[in-house]
């Protein structure tokens, strides 16, 4: 948990202060017991009224002061562990947005949700509890022995003989629970997975009525995280119970001890009074520290797993490289496969020039959205090359990169937001641009009759729409920034033949600078393209002009004819 200590460290004055008020408020109610043990062996027996008022003045001032003191020192320890979490959250928000496709593969969208999540949270607990507990508990577990020390020794070496025992018991249950928590967030992860798949396919659970087969699905991964839980929580909470059978054999000793010192004459009445008083406090304070070890060991869990992906260092890197070409886009005998056993993408080798066209077509699973991964480089290729405009994309930082782009992929996605920040998207566009790119998108039409125009709140992602209409506002996101390349990812597929056509002149007409890339299950969308690459397992069957296909290319031939009723 070294790196923690990182996001702390800005606000050690305020955890100075807190510790100063926390220290001053725990002293004081140290005291307290102390000051009742005085009244009723010295103060009382002396008979003197303003004595007594005095010192039980003295009292009610200490109390006071404990209070306010631990009120002022817990608000602070609550912001101080609130905005330490929030700097984490936000770190890791950032590093898990730079994440590339293959990391985050790695780590799955679940997982990272649950850690951005479920696991901060931990750390504000821990935070919290250690800056309220982890100085109040220790003040008044050591000063309590300290006191009882100065005012009865043989009593107190009870106290003192029982704490390596705590300390064992402490020890030995946290090496044992930080790799049970460890496995609890584990399958929180999964329970997140299940959990999120069902809200996003809710619809079609419902149509292929299959409610109950999820609810047995939800229920089993819920069961292993009960189970995981218990076992968590069971192994820690052992540590209460035998700490307070210690301590609770502890006190029969000194009470039954301290009955045979009083009537000795060898301690007071009030001696043995603050006895029993302290004992509640040091009970109090090993509790505490037994809390502390709980919220620690599962916070320990968690910081490993933020820590993963807040310093994961195997992510795409920039590389510096003197390869380059004169085309503007080149893919050079490129291969890729997701898990390094058998290609997704071989000997791929293509080039397209600046304001080109390019059409990719294929059956399903031959690769057509791998090839756009790669030249955004959401992954890298295994083998070969890519560049953009010249350069080697390795060479660029990937936010640069990614700016070039406009994109619509399949499975894209709209905000409950309105329909000019869908557009816009944070990049502060002019209306000229965002109602341009309505246009050409074929999308003007139908936003201006939505009962607020471009001002309309959509519902997320964008339910209250037909497919068709999300699709071309989608694409008149990536048309809005006038983008060096336009890649659009079947984003097509819910237009109508006639909509689909005016789109393409449009495009033509109004972004012809922009260099094209549609990828389409429908020879159509892709047919006036200055070249086609029509893919199949992973390599290039054919390249060339459509008529140079319908001559040279079987496959291609073969879905033109049957798609245009040939």
């Amino acid at each position: 948990m070294k790196w923690f200590i990182s996001y702390v460290k800005p606000y050690k004055l305020r955890i100075a202060l807190e510790l100063i008020i926390k220290t001053i408020a725990t002293t004081m109610d140290l005291c307290i017991p102390w000051i009742l043990g005085h009244i009723i062996d010295v103060v009382i027996p002396s008979e003197n009224t303003v004595f007594i008022a005095i010192w039980g003045a003295l009292m009610i001032v200490c109390s006071f002061v404990c209070v306010a003191g631990n009120i002022s020192a817990n608000r602070l320890a609550s912001s101080i562990a609130r905005d330490t979490t929030m700097n984490v959250r936000h770190d890791l928000f950032e590093k898990i947005m730079s994440l590339s496709s293959q990391r985050t593969d790695y780590f799955t969208v679940p997982s990272l949700v649950s850690r951005i999540t479920t696991d901060t949270y931990n750390l504000n607990s821990m935070t919290g509890m250690l800056l309220r507990l982890g100085i109040r508990a220790p003040i008044l577990l050591f000063g309590g022995m300290i006191i009882t020390l100065s005012m009865d020794v043989p009593l107190a070496l009870i106290w003192i003989a029982v704490l390596p025992l705590a300390i064992g018991v402490f020890t030995a249950v946290s090496m044992h629970g930080i790799p049970l928590f460890s496995r609890l967030q584990k399958s929180i992860d999964e329970m997140v997975q299940v959990i999120r798949e069902n809200i996003s396919g809710v619809r079609v659970i419902k149509a292929l009525s299959k409610t109950a087969y999820e609810k047995e699905r939800f229920s089993r991964v819920n069961k292993r995280v009960s189970v995981n839980e218990e076992k968590a929580n069971v192994a820690m909470s052992l540590t209460n119970p035998t700490i307070n059978m210690l301590l609770n054999l502890a006190l029969s000793i000194v009470i039954f001890i301290g009955a045979y010192r009083v009537s000795a004459g060898q301690t007071g009445v009030g001696t043995i009074v603050a006895f029993t008083s302290y004992f509640t406090v040091i009970l109090n304070a090993v509790m505490g520290i037994t809390r502390i070890f709980v919220v620690v060991s599962r916070a320990a869990a968690s910081s490993k797993r933020i820590s993963e992906v807040l310093y994961d260092a195997k992510d795409l890197e920039r590389v510096d490289t003197d390869n380059t070409c004169d085309d503007f886009i080149r893919f050079d005998n490129v291969c890729f496969s997701y898990n390094k056993k058998k290609n997704n993408l071989s000997n791929i080798s293509f080039s397209m020039k600046k304001g080109g066209s390019l059409g990719i077509i294929g059956a399903t699973g031959s690769g057509k959205t791998t090839l756009i991964n790669l030249l955004m480089r959401f992954y890298d290729a295994d083998s070969g090359h890519v560049y953009i405009d010249g350069r080697d994309i390795r060479s660029y930082d990937n936010e640069i990169l990614r700016k070039k782009f406009g994109v619509v992929f399949q499975n894209d996605i709209l905000f409950a937001d309105s329909v000019r920040n869908n557009v816009d998207f944070g990049r502060n566009l002019s209306e000229e641009d965002i109602i341009a790119a309505l246009k050409t998108a074929q999308a003007y039409d139908f936003v201006s009759n939505l009962r607020g125009g471009l001002d309309t709140v959509l519902n997320p992602k964008g339910n209250d729409l037909s497919g068709g209409q999300k699709q071309r506002l989608l694409i008149a996101r990536a048309l809005a920034a006038k983008p060096d390349i336009l890649v659009l990812d079947d984003s097509s597929s819910a237009l109508d033949y006639k909509t689909d056509a005016a789109f393409r002149e449009d495009l033509k007409k109004n972004y012809g600078d922009s260099t094209v890339i549609i990828i389409a299950q429908r020879i159509s969308s892709v047919k006036d393209s200055d070249n086609i690459i029509f893919l199949d397992n992973g390599e290039i069957e054919g390249i060339g002009r459509h008529e140079d296909l319908m001559r040279n290319c079987a496959m291609y031939k073969e879905t033109a004819d049957l798609q245009m009723g040939v």
